[in-house]
């Protein structure tokens, strides 16, 4: 009984931890990732190099939110809609947050080291922007470009893993990334806004006002669209590709279509559902596209 206690001790808490470091929002960077890899393999880059790529990810991901959770928890234990999060409540440590940090932080490294020499060089610049994202939105309202600056390296991490060297398109992914992330994580921080100018928190909200956002958001939104098709013109990828150009663009649409300055009750679907599959679609139909090649 004792070790049937223990084990469900233990399951409960990682169920804690990954629902505070949001575990299953991977899905926003990890197919961009994947999508800088296969365009610079043209296709299947090998399982070596795929379980390599989602191992950093995923070490890098943990890594940076529980850097931010550790770094914003008197912010968060301030903020009505935060004031859940298990580190403010105690429900888990925050020296066991400092130990998964490390090892996130070491598995991205193991990982980089096991793909190519050059990932590694470049894997402290990506702990670098994990760390020190959480502190831009004490200084700067330019802090949702920052936060798209980190994603955008997820593209990037993935061709240099295949190509071991830079090009143009993972500079477009990453411009894509950058713009789509800055833009939805505008949206989201709609919610914010009072608790933010109480804080002296910077946003584009909190400073610009909701309706200035909103199309600063759509703007953003454009950019990505913009870059995405880009990257298929640039490699001369055809019809598959470009439909899911139109689906991610249609997504993009919608979420912005469902959030309004008078109403945010839809604001987690355009956040989660929408984005979620944004970056699945654009894979999934760009793989097909260098398939059917």
């Amino acid at each position: 009984m004792s070790l049937l206690a223990d084990t469900n001790t233990m399951a409960e808490k990682i169920q804690v931890f990954l629902e505070m470091i949001k575990f299953e929002h991977t899905v926003f960077a990890l197919p961009f990732a994947y999508l800088g890899m296969v365009l610079a393999a043209q296709g299947w880059p090998g399982f070596s190099t795929f379980f390599w790529v989602t191992l950093a990810m995923v070490g890098a991901r943990t890594a940076g939110m529980c850097f931010n959770r550790l770094i914003d928890l008197p912010l968060d234990a301030l903020n009505p809609r935060t004031q859940n999060r298990a580190l403010v409540t105690g429900t888990f440590s925050k020296e066991h947050t400092v130990l998964i940090a490390i090892l996130g932080i070491t598995l991205l490294l193991i990982a980089a080291d096991q793909l190519n020499p050059y990932a590694f060089f470049l894997s402290p610049l990506a702990v670098f922007l994990l760390f020190g994202y959480s502190f831009s939105k004490r200084f700067t309202s330019a802090s949702h470009l920052v936060l798209g600056l980190v994603l955008a390296c997820a593209p990037i991490g993935g061709w240099i893993a295949v190509s071991g060297s830079l090009a143009v398109t993972p500079f477009l992914l990453g411009l894509a990334v950058l713009f789509w992330v800055a833009g939805f994580d505008i949206l989201y921080a709609l919610q914010d806004v009072e608790i933010d100018r109480k804080q002296g928190l910077y946003s584009i909200p909190s400073r610009f006002g909701t309706p200035n956002a909103l199309i600063v958001s759509a703007l953003f939104h454009l950019f990505t669209w913009l870059f995405l098709v880009g990257v298929g013109s640039v490699n001369q990828l055809g019809t598959w590709y470009y439909l899911g150009c139109l689906g991610f663009g249609g997504l993009l649409i919608y979420q912005h279509a469902i959030v309004s300055p008078r109403d945010f009750s839809k604001l987690n679907q355009a956040f989660f559902t929408a984005n979620g599959f944004a970056g699945i679609l654009v894979f999934f139909f760009t793989a097909i596209d260098l398939f059917l090649k």
